[in-house]
């Protein structure tokens, strides 16, 4: 297969096609695209074009369009669709991402379309999803499965299995349970198939089953999903019947969305944020750390200011601030990020004074290493007498361990605090390290060179 691409001359041959009603070879050309690289078209289209296409086409494929557009771009086209438009493209989608779309919506529009579903048992799953945080296992669970009780037969069991399929885009896994839908355990196709038609459920199925309720959090989720290397996961609620199950397509979408925010959150972005947002939204989720960073900055200005003698005594230690600042910053950054990347795959376990122990060696490490390449560099090249070079030295070791404990411990307690831990990163470490690297150094060199 030829991979899609997005070309200028493909766009005008399109919206010279919708000017001129060019309908007969629109839909020849769409029919050749996947729903995704249709999606991406109409991040091209203005609004009136991208309306024109999603009307044009059977709601079949413009169904799983509109999961695949910016959230931004798909507000506004279903503000352009009738209820009972949006209420058929609703109807070819698994309840899990009807109930994401119909979400975006206003309450008064929600219930206006939900009443235009014809299959009204479709409609229920969707309100039922509805009652869910979006961000635990019952918001991201589709209702659609197969599931069998444990009191059948084969034969019956076969039977029950292609009506269930029916409506199942993707068989992943066979669900067992009991007469009160309680989950037992899952059936393996290769079993089904090599026994007698005659013989129970429940002497074939295989009673370990991972699972996850309603209630819990879409990273627990991922992270359980992720270890076990699996495809779907079944969902029971509090009684422990099963209402549902993940697909590893929704777990995606979550882990790529968290990492989009570590990843802004760690360089001192507080929102979820895209580069095409106005210009104000993008201000509110820079400005507050740009202004923590201003503050470390007049702190660090103000512990120079109190060492006015040193400045006078020795001018040559205002040299080596930079060396300090950059120094502590980047080694916070490294084990913030480091704790953080294990906190988030769940490989750091055990007490918080191990973790810091090893971070303290390794420091200790790093620290004697660097202070030694600048020792000689301070001495030969800025020609430093030696009490000023070790000055600079011991103040670099002392600094980088600080930092690195600084940088393990911040984010170890934000997350048992139950703090995102990766707003501990980046902007936060660098400037706590800063102010206290420039007041480290000008301690150390007070205590040793005695100004």
């Amino acid at each position: 297969m030829v991979p899609f691409k997005l070309s200028d001359e493909l766009i005008e041959e399109i919206e010279q096609l919708i000017e001129a009603n060019g309908d007969a070879t629109l839909l020849k050309m769409m029919g050749e695209f996947h729903y995704a690289d249709i999606a991406e078209i109409i991040d091209e289209l203005t609004l009136e074009e991208a309306t024109y296409i999603i009307k044009l086409l059977d709601s079949e494929k413009t169904s799983d369009v509109l999961t695949e557009l910016d959230e931004d771009i798909r507000e506004q086209i279903l503000g352009n669709l009738s209820a009972k438009e949006i209420a058929d493209e609703l109807s070819e989608l698994d309840t899990d991402d009807a109930a994401d779309i119909i979400n975006e919506l206003p309450d008064k529009r929600v219930n206006e379309i939900i009443s235009q579903i014809d299959d009204r048992e479709h409609a229920r799953d969707i309100v039922d999803l509805l009652r869910y945080d979006e961000n635990s296992a019952g918001g991201l669970m589709a209702k659609e499965l197969v599931k069998v009780n444990e009191n059948w037969n084969v034969l019956t069991c076969v039977k029950e299995m292609r009506r269930q399929a029916e409506n199942v885009t993707r068989v992943h896994s066979i669900y067992v349970v009991d007469n009160d839908g309680k989950l037992k355990g899952r059936l393996s196709l290769k079993d089904l198939l090599t026994t007698s038609t005659k013989a129970q459920i429940s002497s074939v199925y295989i009673p370990k089953v991972d699972y996850v309720t309603v209630n819990d959090k879409a990273e627990e989720v991922a992270r359980l999903m992720s270890k076990y290397d699996l495809e779907a996961i079944p969902v029971i609620d509090e009684l422990g019947r099963l209402v549902g199950r993940i697909t590893i397509d929704d777990i995606v979408d979550v882990i790529r969305e968290e990492a989009e925010k570590d990843y802004q959150l760690a360089a001192g972005i507080t929102q979820d944020v895209e580069a095409d947002d106005s210009i104000w939204k993008l201000t509110k989720a820079r400005l507050p750390w740009l202004l923590i960073g201003m503050l470390g900055g007049v702190g660090g200005a103000s512990i120079i200011k109190g060492f006015e003698t040193a400045m006078i005594t020795y001018p040559i230690l205002m040299f080596f601030v930079p060396l300090i600042q950059a120094t502590a910053g980047n080694v916070g950054v490294q084990s913030s990020a480091i704790v953080v990347q294990g906190l988030a795959n769940d490989t750091i376990r055990g007490e918080m004074i191990k973790q810091l122990g090893k971070e303290f060696i390794l420091g200790l490490i790093n620290g004697v290493a660097i202070a030694f390449v600048v020792l000689l560099i301070s001495h030969f090249l800025f020609n430093t007498t030696y009490m000023v070079s070790i000055t600079i030295g011991i103040a670099l070791v002392t600094v980088i361990i600080i930092a690195a404990i600084i940088g393990t411990f911040i984010p170890i307690f934000l997350d048992k605090r139950g703090v995102d831990p990766a707003v501990a990163t980046g902007p936060f470490i660098t400037t706590s390290n800063d102010v206290f690297g420039i007041l480290i150094y000008f301690t150390i060199a007070k205590f040793i060179l005695g100004f």
